[in-house]
C-alpha cells in the first residue's frame, strides 16, 4: 500500500484532499448529543477463563473489557479503509466471507493467524443481508456487551430506521477483537442497492467506493494482542476455549498480508507490498503514511510492573505545549502504585512503548493514543493527512480537539486507567517450566548457571531492568535530550570494562535476580551500534510537527543525530552511508526478553527465523531453536538470492505486477483539464476502464518503489522547490518507460529496461536500506567486522566478546528459562 503513499501520490488526481476545521470536527457521539458519561466500561467479568484464568478486581475486569470489545466509534474509520485501499481490505469480508473462498472460519487460524471467539460455529446460511457470519452457539450465555437496553449505542442516520441502534459495543463477530455495528448509512435507497452475491463476486461492484455494506466493523486493542496462551495452548486453534487464550501475548501468528488483502492477487502490487509484512508483524504508520515501508512486530505486553520500575531509573522526559495535555496515573490516584511516574506540570518517567522510542510522555498517554491509531475520532484524525496514500503535508492531532470534541476520547481517557491496572494484575511472564512438557526443553542447571554468566557479560547491559549503580558521568538517567550520545557512548564503554562485568555476573548469580526484572532496559540504543534495518529508526510520524507530535516527548524530539549508518545499494552491494537526522530518529528501544521461548521469530519484524503457525508448546520451541540460532550466529541468516553479497535477505517482488486503480475510483477533472487528463489516463487504461501502473517486473526490490519521499521535509523554499522538481521530472521518467516497455519481454529485460530509474528512484527513497534481516551482531566475530562499516559504528567495534559455540549454547539453555 505505500507504492500509493509514494507513487500514486505523484499522480495528483489520485489524491483525495482533506483538510479539517479551524476548531476540529465533532464525532458521531457528540453530533447525536451525547457524552463521554453515555459509554459506561463494562464490568461484567465474562472473560474471566482468560488470562490463565487470573483473578480480578471489578475495575482490572473493567479494564480487561475495554482492551477487548472497546472500540469507541472506530467502526468509521474501518468502514472507510476500503476506499483508499481500493476495496482491498475490507473487514466485513474477513468477519462474513464469501463460502467459496480461502479465508473460512475452519482454517481462520491457520489461514489468517486470527483468533476464533469461543461460543461460535461456521455459518450455515447467510443470514437477512445474504452474509455468511458465524453463528452463536445457543447453549451459551448471551454475550453482555451486545446488550442495547444496558449500553445503548449511537443512534444516528439510518440507526433505529433501517437499521437497529444496537450497543455501542457492537456484537460479536465470532473473531475477537472484532465487533459488528449496524451501519448508520445503510438508508433506503443504500438497502434497495444491495446485492450480497456482487458485494462477494462482481469486482465493479465491491470496490465501488459509493457502497454502502449493512455493517461497520469496530476493532478493539485485542484483535492486534489476543493469542493462543504459551502455558495452556488449545488443543485445537481453530476451536480454542477462553482458557486457552491470553489477552496481552500480541498477534504474533497474524497474516496481515492476508487480512488486509481478503482476496490475494499476486499481481496486485499493493498485495506485493503487504507481503513484506510477515506474520505477526505490520506497519503501525500505515494510515497516517510516513512514506516509509516499515512492518514491525506486534509485541507481547508482560510484567508492566517492572517496566514502569525500570522507566523509573532512566525513563525521565520532558513535556512541554500539548504534550502536557496527556493524562497521566496520578491525575486518577493521587497516591499509590502509578503516583510516581510524573511530576507537575512537565516531568513524566515512562516506558518508551513503539520500537523507535517515540511514545515517551507516559504509559497513560502511549496506551491512549493507541486507540486514536486504530480509528478513533477519525473524523478529525482524517483530516490531518491522506489516508494510506499521503501526497499531502500532515499535521499534528491535538489532544485539546480530541477533548473538546469527542465523547468517544473523553471516555477512553477514563478507561483506560483500568485497563493499565488489568496490565499490572494479568501480564505475566509465560515461563517454559510452567507449560505442558516444557521442562523436557530445559537445560541442567549446570548449563543454566554458564549461561546466566555468558548473559551477564554479554546481553544484560541491555536486556536486564537489573543493573550495577553506573558512575555519574555514565548513567542513563535524566538523560534523554541533546545530550544522550554522549552519555551513551560513555555508559557503553563501562559496561565494556571489568568492573561492569564482575557486578553484572554477582547481580545476576542472585537468587532474585529474575524476580521483577523486565530484562530490558528500555535504553534507546543507536542503529550505529545495532547496524539493524534503517526503516524504523528513521519513522517520522513523532518528530515535531507531525501527526503524533502531543505524544512524543520534547526530550525525545532534542535527540541528537547518532552520525552516519552503513547500508548497501540493492543492485551492486556496495556499502554506501546515509547520514542519520536528529529530531529523534535514529534509535530502537531494547525489547524485553520476557518469556522468549514463546515469541519467535524475532528482530524488528519478525525477518530472523522460521514460522510454522503452531501455537503448542513443541511449534513453539521449534521456531524458538531455529530463530535464537540465527540469532547468534548470524551466518545462518538466510541471503538475498539476487544479490549474495548484500549481508541479508531483500524483499523482492515474487511475479510481475501492476499497480490497479479501479475506474470508479478515478475522477473526472474539471474544465479543460478533464480532457488533457482522460487523454494521459486513456494510456496507462485497461480495456475495463481501470488504470494499470506497470509491468513491474518479478525479483524488483519492493522498497525501491513503497518507499518514495511524494513530499518534501525541509521547510527551505528553495529546498521544497528542487524536491519537487526532483519527483516530476521522476514521474515523467516513469511515464516515459512505462510507456516504452518492449513487447515481449521477459522479467529479466523489464528490469533492465527500467535500470535507468535505479538513480533517480534511490534518491527520492526514504529508507534506503532494504536488507531486513540484518543486525544485532552481539557475541558474534561479525559484530568486530569493520569492513563496510561507517566510522561511527567502527566507533563501537573492538572491545566486544566473541561467543565460542559452547558458550552460545549456554546461553540459549539460559534464555529459555526465562
Amino acid at each position: 500500500m505505500t507504492l500509493g503513499r509514494g507513487m500514486a501520490a505523484g499522480f495528483a488526481f489520485l489524491a483525495v484532499a482533506a483538510c479539517g476545521s479551524a476548531n476540529g470536527e465533532k464525532d458521531e457521539a457528540v453530533q447525536a448529543g451525547l457524552s463521554d458519561d453515555h459509554f459506561t466500561q463494562a464490568g461484567e467479568d465474562y472473560f474471566k477463563d482468560m488470562d490463565n484464568g487470573v483473578r480480578l478486581t471489578p475495575a482490572e475486569a473493567r479494564g480487561r473489557n475495554m482492551w477487548l470489545v472497546w472500540s469507541g466509534g472506530n467502526d468509521r474509520f474501518w468502514d472507510t479503509m476500503s476506499k483508499p485501499t481500493l476495496g482491498g481490505f475490507d473487514l466485513l469480508k474477513i468477519v462474513a466471507p464469501d463460502p467459496r473462498g480461502p479465508n473460512r472460519r475452519g482454517n481462520r487460524w491457520y489461514q489468517l493467524g486470527l483468533v476464533n471467539e469461543p461460543c461460535f460455529s461456521a455459518p450455515r446460511k447467510a443470514d437477512g443481508y445474504g452474509l455468511w457470519r458465524d453463528e452463536r452457539d445457543p447453549s451459551c450465555p448471551p454475550d453482555p456487551f451486545a446488550d442495547a437496553g444496558k449500553y445503548p449505542g449511537v443512534a444516528i442516520g439510518a440507526r433505529g430506521k433501517t437499521v437497529p441502534v444496537g450497543s455501542f459495543y457492537g456484537e460479536p463477530s465470532g473473531i475477537l477483537g472484532l465487533r459488528l455495528f449496524p451501519n448508520p448509512d445503510f438508508d433506503d435507497k443504500a438497502k434497495a442497492r444491495w446485492n450480497a452475491v456482487r458485494y462477494y463476486t462482481d469486482p465493479r461492484y465491491y470496490t465501488d467506493p459509493k457502497l454502502v455494506r449493512p455493517y461497520r466493523v469496530g476493532m478493539s486493542c485485542g484483535f492486534c494482542h489476543v493469542g493462543p496462551s504459551p502455558v495452556h495452548p488449545p488443543k485445537d486453534p481453530e476451536n480454542p476455549t477462553f482458557a486457552d487464550l491470553n489477552s496481552t501475548v500480541g498477534a504474533q501468528y497474524m497474516w496481515v498480508d492476508r487480512l488486509f488483502f481478503w482476496k490475494p492477487d499476486e499481481r496486485n502490487y499493493m498485495y506485493q507490498l503487504v507481503k513484506t509484512y510477515r506474520p505477526g508483524a505490520m506497519d503501525t504508520s500505515l494510515v497516517s503514511t510516513d512514506n516509509i515501508n516499515n512492518p514491525r512486530t506486534m509485541n507481547a505486553v508482560y510484567s508492566l510492573g517492572d517496566r514502569l520500575a525500570a522507566a523509573r531509573q532512566i525513563g525521565h522526559e520532558t513535556l512541554a505545549g500539548g504534550e502536557r495535555d496527556n493524562m497521566q496515573f496520578n491525575m486518577f490516584a493521587a497516591s499509590g502504585p502509578l503516583a510516581q511516574y510524573f511530576e507537575a506540570p512537565d516531568q513524566v518517567w515512562t516506558p518508551r512503548v513503539l520500537k523507535d522510542g517515540s511514545d515517551s510522555v507516559g504509559a497513560l498517554g502511549a496506551l491512549n493514543r493507541v486507540y486514536l491509531n486504530i480509528g478513533l475520532y477519525s473524523e478529525e484524525w482524517l483530516t490531518h493527512f491522506n489516508p494510506v496514500v499521503g501526497g499531502k503535508p500532515i499535521t499534528p492531532m491535538r489532544i485539546a480537539v480530541a477533548r473538546k470534541n469527542s465523547a468517544y476520547w473523553r471516555a477512553t481517557e477514563k478507561g483506560t486507567l483500568d485497563t493499565a491496572l488489568f496490565f499490572l494484575k494479568a501480564a505475566r511472564p509465560d515461563r517454559l517450566a510452567d507449560a505442558p512438557g516444557g521442562r523436557a526443553f530445559l537445560g541442567t542447571d549446570g548449563e543454566v548457571a554458564k549461561g546466566r554468566d555468558v548473559f551477564a557479560v554479554t546481553c544484560a547491559r541491555c536486556h536486564s531492568s537489573k543493573q550495577p549503580q553506573a558512575p555519574a558521568a555514565a548513567s542513563l538517567a535524566n538523560s534523554a535530550g541533546p545530550g544522550y550520545l554522549t552519555r551513551f557512548k560513555a555508559w557503553w564503554g563501562w559496561t565494556q570494562t571489568d568492573d561492569f562485568r564482575q557486578k553484572m555476573k554477582a547481580l545476576a548469580a542472585r537468587p532474585d535476580f529474575a524476580q521483577g526484572n523486565y530484562f530490558s532496559s528500555d535504553a534507546r540504543i543507536p542503529v550505529t551500534l545495532l547496524r539493524t534495518n534503517l526503516c524504523s529508526p528513521l519513522a517520522t510520524n513523532a518528530l515535531a510537527g507531525n501527526i503524533w507530535n502531543d505524544f512524543s516527548s520534547s526530550s525525545y524530539k532534542a535527540l541528537p543525530s547518532v552520525g552516519s549508518s552503513s547500508y548497501q545499494d540493492p543492485f551492486s552491494g556496495v556499502p554506501l552511508a546515509r547520514r542519520m537526522p536528529a529530531g529523534g530518529r535514529g534509535y530502537t528501544r531494547v525489547p524485553s526478553l520476557v518469556s522468549l521461548w514463546s515469541t519467535a521469530p524475532y528482530l524488528l519484524n519478525n525477518s530472523v527465523g522460521p514460522f510454522n503457525g503452531d501455537p503448542s508448546v513443541g511449534g513453539r520451541m521449534a521456531m524458538f531453536d531455529a530463530s535464537i540460532e540465527a540469532m547468534l550466529w548470524p551466518e545462518k541468516r538466510p541471503r538475498d538470492a539476487g544479490l549474495p553479497n548484500a549481508g541479508g535477505v531483500i524483499d523482492r517482488t515474487t511475479t510481475r505486477s501492476y499497480l490497479f486503480i479501479p475506474a470508479s475510483f478515478v475522477p473526472k477533472l474539471p474544465g479543460k483539464l478533464d480532457e488533457r487528463a482522460q487523454k494521459a489516463l486513456a494510456q496507462l487504461t485497461n480495456r475495463n476502464g481501470d488504470i494499470e501502473v506497470g509491468p513491474i517486473p518479478a525479483g524488483m526490490p519492493v522498497n525501491l518503489l513503497a518507499s518514495l519521499q511524494p513530499l518534501a521535509e525541509n521547510r527551505s523554499p528553495v529546498e521544497i522547490a528542487r524536491h519537487y522538481g526532483d519527483v516530476l521530472v521522476l514521474l515523467a521518467k516513469l511515464k516515459v518507460s512505462l510507456l516504452s516497455v518492449p513487447k515481449g519481454a521477459d522479467d529479466a529485460a523489464l528490469r533492465e529496461h527500467f535500470a535507468n530509474l535505479r538513480g533517480p528512484l534511490m534518491a527520492l527513497n526514504k529508507c534506503p536500506d532494504f536488507v531486513v534481516n540484518r543486525g544485532h551482531y552481539f557475541g558474534s566475530a561479525l559484530f568486530n567486522d569493520p569492513r563496510g562499516l561507517t566510522t561511527d559504528e567502527k566507533a563501537f567495534v573492538g572491545r566486544e566478546p566473541v561467543l565460542s559455540d559452547g558458550e552460545k549454547r549456554a546461553l540459549i539453555a539460559y534464555l529459555k528459562s526465562l
